[in-house]
């Protein structure tokens, strides 16, 4: 069964990091796009990055480009989302998401595994 656990999440003030993180079990890691996206209350769920399985293929949405960065660790199974000079409108449910290809894409309904989200709440 695939578990994937976000944390990380919180509240901050505008300007400010986070790093999440998210651990896959379940599915061989390696061979194993990941995703983040995120969905605002009353919004659509939104892309955020994808990387591929072998940390080799990357890309960002034009929203978070120059400021959000995605990266994996395939010993430590964990993929990162790290975020820099955050914006209340980065205010959001941050999700992390697995496909079983080597690399994926910017839609949702591309990956069929979903954890639970991880808050993240930024104060102007």
């Amino acid at each position: 069964q695939v578990q994937l656990v976000e944390s990380g999440g919180g509240l901050v003030e505008a300007g400010s990091s986070l790093r999440l993180s998210c651990t896959a079990s379940g599915l061989t890691f390696s061979r194993s796009a990941m995703g983040w996206f995120r969905q605002a209350p009353g919004k659509e769920r939104e892309f955020v990055a994808t990387i591929s399985g072998s940390g080799g293929n990357v890309r960002h949405s034009d929203a978070v480009k120059g400021r959000f960065t995605v990266s994996r660790d395939n010993a430590k199974r964990t993929v990162y989302l790290d975020m820099a000079d955050l914006k209340p409108e980065d205010t959001a449910l941050y999700y992390c998401a697995a496909d079983l290809s080597i690399i994926s894409g910017t839609s949702p309904g591309t990956y069929p595994y979903w954890g639970q989200g991880t808050q993240v709440t930024v104060s102007s």
